[in-house]
């Protein structure tokens, strides 16, 4: 048991660290051959956040694992709301001032009860996986053409900037990516063949091992992320990780096991988890818009978001 926690603890670290360096070399490249940074930012960098998840779902799918990978997905959308962002709001309160994230929020929503409905019915049809996948395209096209329309006075612009690479030798980007090609795969073998180990020692099934462990580990960047963006000030970068991330885990990430490994699914996944899931995206939605006007996430609000989490975390083992 010892080794299984020690090989999950290093697939997690070379998870994140290989998926960190293919967009460190994904957005240098593109900056090199001259795609703005907003363009970058919007598609790139936040379709680089679910990168752990991505992998980690086609891997469980490939090893017969459906439910780890729907697991995955849902139980990183709820982190993400639940922890992530309530510890991120626990430490100062998330200003909600980005005209991009505005429209962003209803895609969001949309998204959420698509999924939803595509679950309600206890199953993941290579239809509705081919769908998914298909929308994922759609939503980083028109993210593209987002970033075309932005206005320069956008918050976001500045934030997204700050965080592309500069001065990267064409050569040495595309090493990284070549290295986090090659990483990202193997280490997400180890990590899931070591969860399931861990799971199976504590008689968990494979969903929850989804949604709770893997789910977890592969939410560390976005809370790494989130933090760092919100001690500097980049409110909306901060928020912009969490909701592209959400975005990109239910169309990506769901729409894995659609694809390779489509079939019945546990019934907890739609009758408990992709509500719980929907019900903390509408919170984040009231809390993000509220009727005072503020456009604020306060402390209160955040320990709310985490104190949901816990809960039901604690109902899952409960």
């Amino acid at each position: 048991m010892i080794l299984q926690v020690a090989i999950f603890l290093a697939g997690l670290a070379v998870l994140s660290w290989s998926a960190d360096k293919f967009v460190y070399g994904a957005s240098a490249l593109a900056k090199n051959i001259g795609i703005s940074p907003m363009m970058i930012g919007l598609t790139i960098v936040a379709m680089g956040s679910s990168a752990p998840e991505i992998v980690v779902s086609a891997v469980a799918s490939i090893n017969g694992n459906p439910n780890t990978a729907v697991g995955n997905a849902l139980g990183s959308n709820i982190t993400n709301i639940g922890l992530v962002l309530g510890i991120t709001a626990l430490i100062k309160p998330l200003l909600v001032s980005s005209t991009t994230l505005k429209r962003e929020f209803p895609l969001l929503l949309v998204i959420n009860l698509i999924a939803v409905y595509f679950l309600y019915d206890g199953e993941l049809s290579s239809q509705e996986g081919i769908i998914l996948i298909l929308l994922f395209i759609f939503v980083l096209a028109g993210m593209a053409w987002i970033s075309l329309l932005v206005d320069k006075g956008d918050p976001l612009m500045n934030e997204t900037s700050d965080e592309i690479p500069e001065a990267v030798e064409t050569s040495h980007a595309v090493l990284w990516i070549g290295m986090g090609l090659v990483l990202l795969p193997v280490s997400a073998q180890f990590m899931v063949d070591s969860a399931v180990h861990i799971a199976r020692y504590f008689g968990m099934s494979d969903l929850v091992i989804g949604l709770t462990i893997i789910a977890l580990g592969t939410s560390l960047p976005e809370l790494a992320a989130s933090v760092a963006g919100v001690l500097k000030g980049e409110d909306d970068l901060a928020l912009g990780n969490v909701i592209g991330s959400n975005i990109f885990n239910l169309l990506a990430v769901l729409g894995m096991p659609g694809l390779i490994a489509p079939g019945i699914l546990d019934e907890n996944a739609a009758h408990r988890d992709a509500l719980v899931m929907l019900g903390l995206t509408l919170l984040l939605l009231v809390f993000s818009f509220n009727f005072r006007g503020t456009r604020r996430i306060n402390r209160v609000e955040a320990a709310l978001l985490a104190g949901c989490y816990l809960g039901y975390q604690f109902w899952l083992f409960a």
